[in-house]
């Protein structure tokens, strides 16, 4: 399977940020989206960077309360590992866990945005093709295929 397979099931929708956004505007960002990292984008397409909450504790631990007034652009993760559709799961798996990171924005061939996964999407994806596989062998065993 790839990734386009997880998109298809949870869509496409990506949630971003402005770089001169404040940290305190990216951690109401993240609470109303239900998410755990921002795309920071300052056109809405371009991705400038990654603003995770583990960027905004570390900034946090490190400037105190003061940090949720600096700009987004200042915490963010600026390298920003990306896939494609068309990668397998198998690979953003083995990539996600070699880089310990826990979102992945994905980009079409001609680098637009087409979604972001997360390891918890991944985690969803592979349980449900797990259950599926194991169904399909009971009902086999049982003689029902």
């Amino acid at each position: 399977m790839n990734v386009q397979s997880i998109l298809s099931t949870k869509g496409t929708a990506v949630a971003t940020i402005a770089s001169e956004a404040t940290l305190s505007d990216a951690v109401a960002t993240l609470r109303d989206h239900g998410v755990g990292a921002l795309v920071v984008s300052d056109d809405g397409s371009t991705i400038n960077g990654i603003l995770s909450e583990r960027d905004v504790v570390r900034s946090i631990a490190a400037h105190g309360a003061p940090a949720l007034d600096t700009a987004v652009g200042a915490a963010m993760s600026a390298n920003v590992v990306t896939c494609q559709p068309a990668d397998t799961v198998d690979r953003l798996m083995a990539m996600m866990t070699e880089r310990r990171i826990r979102h992945v924005p994905v980009l079409d061939s001609d680098g637009t945005m087409a979604g972001i996964i997360s390891i918890g999407d991944v985690v969803k994806f592979r349980v449900g093709e797990l259950e599926s596989e194991n169904a399909n062998l009971h009902n086999y065993i049982q003689g029902r295929a």
